[in-house]
């Protein structure tokens, strides 16, 4: 019997299996990832951007395929980690954009989805390159809207669109030429393919074996950890706002004539009624926490433009009281005044955080390479903040886009400065001017990206030619900005080579940030060849500690 139209629960269970199968190959994906680095990381950030999603759906499944998609999206947007994961997440946004109105849907509705889905993602990013997830995802809703229009089935279509998208892949390498270099296909491309796979399994009912990770949703977007952490440092009667509160708002059509949704209007709004307030919507849903000493003000507040669903309030003043009561001593605290200025800075080791606080990071997240903070990660450190204008330095060119994404969650007064190696965040940082306005400091950080070179030593994980060098497993490898120059068996030489090839006569210092793989000696040594191989060039070391990257240089 031919399934013709497609509803929520099993679009929900395609979603589940989708994430699951990626699950099982993430270190297949990551694998694939072009640089021979040893931090491949595709896999890891669309199966962790996926999961998030799979798991909102899993705890909003419905009959109603438009509310299915719209809790996949949620999760996604959340949960998502580097450029891979944020365009996923894109096309799942324009996916369930288009079915929103929809209880199910048929194989034309289902391919216009995927249209809307690429649509989406290619306005996500600022230059899309051709031979990645976008292509992969492209022709894949191309080849769908023709299949829809002589294919009824669903499941016989659904083999149509993974066959497409198979070939997609396939042809990445003669759209990339890195990718034919290396002889590999692209590795988002390879993800979206996975996830196709996991949706026709489910309609075959052939069940993948495995279980999906645990991963944030974005219901956990202010944790019991921040209230409880909050109560323990004041006293019941210091408590401005005492119900903590939180609750959706379905926006309706009938509403908006009269009160048409604006989040920043909404935001603004609400603010006068409490604090630690938080945000987030989208076409369908607002989704709302606040600290309010008067929360049917909020709600009534909230009715205006919908619907009230999933509310919670909780008497903070109440659960101070019970915490207090099992501790031997109260603890007391101020009200701690937000600050005019916060600046959030990722971090690839625990020296190079260090290093940011001591030059004016409020928030350092610990990440970066192997593991890229979501867009949740980001949230949180914006509001952990507690300033009235925040700047966001990713520090990595995979991040950048999940940064975008955390700022225009959280709203005005947050800009990014699309910092892409640690010595941009370090100098951006050090052009940041506290007394000058939000925009002026955007404008002159950003210009500050240009003044320094980037380099970084690490090794191959893999044999293989790129760059017009041919590497061997286990060689050391220079690179400078994105790209790879030099090479060597010996760490030193690759090191004193790779300088060689930044170091002009134009630079005047030279920043060494130590890597935890490197001796003293080998540092001292290191200072002491630049020293006499240029003489007018300052050298400053700092141990950085940062895993798989022997040394991290800065020119200036």
């Amino acid at each position: 019997m031919s399934m013709t139209t497609l509803d929520g629960k099993r679009f929900a269970e395609m979603v589940l299996q989708g994430a699951q199968h990626l699950s099982n190959n993430a270190d297949y994906v990551d694998a694939l990832n072009v640089f021979p680095v040893p931090d491949g990381d595709t896999g890891t950030n669309m199966n962790l951007s996926i999961t998030s999603g799979a798991k909102e759906v899993k705890n909003n499944v419905s009959n109603h395929i438009g509310q299915v998609g719209q809790a996949l999206s949620k999760g996604l947007l959340m949960g998502a980690r580097g450029n891979s994961g944020v365009i996923l997440s894109q096309l799942f946004r324009g996916f369930a954009k288009s079915v929103e109105q929809k209880s199910s849907i048929t194989t034309i509705e289902f391919a216009e989805a995927l249209e809307l889905g690429v649509e989406t993602a290619y306005k996500a990013v600022m230059k899309p390159i051709e031979g990645t997830i976008l292509t992969v995802a492209k022709d894949t809703a191309k080849k769908a809207t023709e299949l829809a229009k002589k294919q009824t089935d669903m499941v016989l279509f659904m083999e149509g669109v993974l066959k497409a998208s198979k070939a997609s892949l396939d042809r990445t390498p003669d759209l990339l030429p890195v990718l034919k270099e290396v002889g590999v296909v692209d590795s988002g491309g390879q993800g979206l393919v996975l996830i196709y796979e996991g949706f026709l399994a489910e309609l075959k009912g052939e069940k993948l074996p495995g279980i999906p990770m645990a991963a944030p949703s974005m219901n956990e977007l202010v944790s019991a950890e921040h209230h409880k952490h909050a109560q323990s440092h004041m006293n019941t009667e210091d408590i401005e706002f005492g119900y903590c509160t939180e609750f959706m708002v379905r926006l309706e059509d009938e509403k908006a004539a009269t009160h048409a949704f604006s989040e920043e209007k909404f935001r603004q709004d609400l603010s006068q009624w409490g604090d630690s307030l938080l945000v987030v919507s989208d076409d369908e849903v607002v989704k709302v926490h606040i600290h309010a000493e008067h929360p049917g003000e909020v709600l009534n507040y909230g009715q205006k433009y919908g619907s009230l669903i999933k509310m919670k309030i909780e008497n903070m003043r109440e659960q101070h009281s019970n915490i207090v009561s099992q501790e031997s001593s109260p603890a007391v605290s101020e009200k701690v005044e937000k600050q005019p200025y916060g600046i959030v800075t990722v971090s690839m080791g625990s020296g190079i955080a260090e290093l940011f606080k001591s030059i004016g990071a409020t928030v350092v997240i610990e990440g970066g390479q192997t593991m890229n903070p979501s867009t949740e990660d980001i949230v949180k450190a914006i509001e952990e903040t507690n300033a009235e204008k925040v700047i966001v330095l990713p520090n990595n060119g995979n991040i950048v886009m999940a940064a975008n994404q955390a700022a225009s969650v959280v709203g005005e007064n947050v800009v990014v400065i699309p910092s892409k190696t640690v010595p941009q965040g370090m100098t951006a940082l050090l052009s940041f001017n506290p007394q000058a306005g939000l925009k002026d400091n955007e404008i002159s950080m950003t210009e500050a990206l240009s003044h320094v070179k980037t380099g970084q030593l690490t090794y191959a994980v893999r044999d293989t030619t790129i760059d017009g060098l041919e590497l061997s497993k286990g060689d050391f490898m220079g690179i400078a900005e994105k790209q790879i120059v030099v090479k060597d068996t010996d760490k030193m030489e690759a090191a004193k080579k790779l300088l060689h090839y930044m170091i002009d006569e134009d630079a005047e210092i030279v920043t060494i940030l130590q890597g935890e793989d490197v001796t003293d000696e080998e540092v001292k040594s290191l200072e002491a060849f630049v020293e006499e191989q240029f003489e007018e060039v300052e050298v400053e070391v700092h141990k950085g500690n940062q895993p798989l990257y022997s040394y991290i240089f800065a020119v200036e």
